[in-house]
């Protein structure tokens, strides 16, 4: 029998959240992303499984994440991506259900092309993007670009899914993997494939020991795969989306999957 995901949670030894950013914060890294089928992700936990550890809280090994992102008038966060930009910035309010924290989060490339993530702590009773956190993505956006961040910013997505972190024994390496995506803006509500995974690996170089196992595995990085722009295309926000089809077919997310619902995620 192939194995599954499920079947390789329990076996992982467990690291506690002030472990996992001790050994592999990685808040500046080089990323590779994946969709991968869950048979083949089951292979693939089978192999790391002596090599990793894998993030535990109050004896849960997954956790619900909610996450609001936000754009300009012109979308500009989006067609910076969709036009290969190095220069970007995504700016987006994420809530870790389990635990009941709430950071805004700003990730940036440099001038590496290394990803770079800031976060500042929020009051979970707080909603929107007010002046302080506007304060905020000004002083990461300077501190990389050398210039003024100056773009109004609105809700335009919201989604939700299921991850799990696995960080190596010996530190320097992350991987992460979302399942049960969830897109959502206005009225309209898209669900992935809930047999398809984006799995993140996350290293100083971006050639780990769960890249090397993906790809013996015949699973490459899948190019575009930003799940914000993913989204905004699977609820049909954009007229131009091409660059983003390979990860929209493999999540499918091409065909008219989306529902009518009254509720807003994104607002």
């Amino acid at each position: 029998m192939t194995p599954t995901v499920e079947n390789f949670l329990g076996q992982f030894d467990a690291i506690t959240l002030d472990g996992l950013n001790g050994k592999a914060a990685m808040l500046e890294r080089l990323d590779n992303k994946y969709v991968v089928p869950s048979d083949t992700l089951g292979m693939a936990l089978e192999t790391l499984q002596p090599s990793f550890d894998i993030l535990e809280i109050s004896g849960r090994r997954s956790f619900t994440y909610q996450t609001r992102y936000f754009d300009d008038a012109d979308l500009c966060a989006y067609f910076d991506h969709q036009r290969g930009r190095r220069k970007r910035c995504k700016i987006r309010v994420r809530d870790y259900i389990d635990t009941g924290l709430r950071f805004l989060e700003v990730k940036l490339k440099d001038v590496r092309d290394v990803t770079v993530k800031k976060r500042l702590k929020l009051d979970p009773q707080v909603s929107g993007v007010v002046e302080e956190r506007l304060s905020f993505v000004g002083a990461c956006y300077r501190e990389i670009y050398g210039e003024d961040f100056d773009k109004p910013l609105r809700p335009v997505l919201g989604m939700s899914y299921e991850r799990i972190t696995l960080v190596a024994k010996e530190g320097g390496e992350r991987m992460t993997i979302d399942s049960h995506l969830t897109f959502g803006a206005k009225n309209i509500v898209c669900f992935a494939d809930p047999l398809m995974s984006v799995v993140e690996t996350k290293s100083a170089r971006g050639n780990g020991l769960a890249d090397k196992v993906l790809r013996s595995l015949h699973i490459h990085p899948t190019k575009a795969c930003s799940k914000y722009c993913v989204g905004m295309a699977a609820t049909r926000q954009v007229a131009r989306c091409n660059r983003f089809l390979p990860a929209l077919r493999k999540l499918g997310l091409d065909e008219a999957r989306a529902a009518e619902h009254a509720g807003v995620m994104a607002g």
